[in-house]
């Protein structure tokens, strides 16, 4: 059984893909959080900006990987040309996300990428593997396509994971009623040490889901 918060069309707004097409499958649950208000103070990462609880009007708990790589498709625009992708977030997704339900998702031509906090090992089959650490979460996953850092978080120093196997790195201003310091501490260690590189979340610039 796979229960999913929402699955929409939209762009990427982070990173390495920002700017692309994408069908957003938010897997529900996290274990760093538990997704109440009440729980946050105490959780293992206290800034998450994601409802991931429970079931919205444009999710739904799917028995079958095929069932679920079902409804993903039903969300790309037919005839739109390009490789349909994507993206599997959370919460964190690979609670749920198997090899089962990526081999559905490539038999309907998909690319699948995955978004996650690195605390669980990868299934096989991934096209795509952005971690995003968190400050007391150990790290299981030490290599991928792209690191996406929340900065700056007091115990996760971009330089504690220097060394690891990533292809792309970028530092994300944390979110809040402090994002316009934090985008310039940000931009700062950029500057100071290229090769790192900004990730501005684009799509609440832009307006989109």
């Amino acid at each position: 059984m796979y229960t999913v918060k929402e699955i929409f069309f939209t762009l990427q707004g982070e990173g390495a893909q920002s700017g692309r097409a994408a069908v957003f499958c938010r897997f529900a649950g996290c274990n760093l959080w538990t997704g109440r208000e009440a729980d946050r103070a105490s959780a293992v990462c206290t800034f998450c900006d994601t409802d991931f609880v429970g079931v919205g009007p444009d999710g739904g708990r799917f028995a079958t990987a095929d069932a679920l790589a079902a409804a993903v498709a039903a969300h790309w625009p037919q005839g739109a040309g390009g490789v349909p992708y994507v993206v599997c977030t959370g919460g964190e997704p690979l609670l749920q996300l198997d090899a089962a339900a990526i081999a559905a998702l490539h038999a309907r031509g998909f690319e699948v990428a995955v978004e996650t906090n690195g605390t669980q090992p990868l299934p096989p089959g991934l096209d795509w593997v952005c971690v995003s650490p968190k400050a007391h979460a150990p790290l299981a996953v030490q290599g991928g396509d792209e690191l996406k850092l929340v900065y700056p978080q007091a115990k996760a120093p971009p330089e504690r994971f220097a060394g690891l196997a990533f292809r792309h790195w970028y530092l994300q201003p944390m979110d809040g009623p402090a994002l316009a310091e934090h985008t310039r501490a940000a931009i700062a260690y950029v500057l100071a040490h290229p090769s790192w590189r900004l990730s501005v979340q684009t799509h609440k610039v832009v307006g989109v889901r």
